[in-house]
């Protein structure tokens, strides 16, 4: 109740006086089945018109129970999927390479949309909505980023972000290289050979 009186105040809604009977659960409001008070313009502008909630006539009240027993099955169904599907996103790795600078400052960021691409790359389908990053990643190093698959199911995925390293000058293959060995033996050998002899001429009487 204080959280609803508190969400209500907050968006400047007015008194509390309707009832209502939430088919969704609600941020700051509460949760599906629960019967709230709110504000009559937030009720009847944005909770009723989104069917969010239905109005707590004696007519619904009746069916509060039935619609409580309903949503603890459906929550317990996806609770067991939520447990499921964290330990596989417990086991997945994710590596990032960005420009970076001194003291690994990224040149740009790793937001909850890039990490919810790449898992979608290793097949791995996740709203992003729902990737708990509060600010974007913009240094080197390791992270845990807290993904929260249901109310009472938080997976953990390993995000490591790394700097892309300069490329190397490339040194050029052995047989590409001058065979400076044998330039330099060639006037070596000249010298020791010296000059040619003249040549012999032959007196005829």
């Amino acid at each position: 109740m204080a959280g609803a009186r508190a969400s209500v105040q907050a968006c400047g809604c007015g008194d509390l006086d309707m009832e209502v009977i939430l088919k969704e659960d609600v941020a700051n409001l509460g949760f599906r089945g629960e019967v709230v008070k709110v504000a009559d313009g937030y009720a009847r502008n944005y909770l009723l018109p989104r069917k969010l909630a239905m109005q707590a006539t004696e007519t619904n009240k009746a069916v509060i129970d039935q619609m409580k027993a309903a949503a603890a099955r459906r929550s317990a169904g996806e609770k067991a999927k939520a447990e499921e599907f964290a330990v596989k996103l417990d086991a997945v790795a994710l590596v990032f390479t960005r420009k970076a600078g001194e003291g690994g400052h990224l040149f740009g960021s790793v937001t909850s949309a890039d990490i919810a691409a790449e898992l979608d790359a290793q097949g791995v389908e996740v709203d992003r909505r729902k990737i708990q990053l509060g600010d974007p990643l913009k240094t080197v190093g390791d992270f845990t980023v807290a993904i929260r698959l249901h109310r009472e199911v938080t997976a953990r995925v390993k995000v490591k972000v790394q700097g892309d390293e300069p490329e190397e000058k490339k040194e050029p293959a052995e047989h590409e290289k001058p065979a400076e060995h044998e330039k330099q033996e060639e006037p070596e050998r000249d010298a020791a050979i010296g000059p040619a002899p003249p040549a012999e001429q032959t007196q005829f009487d």
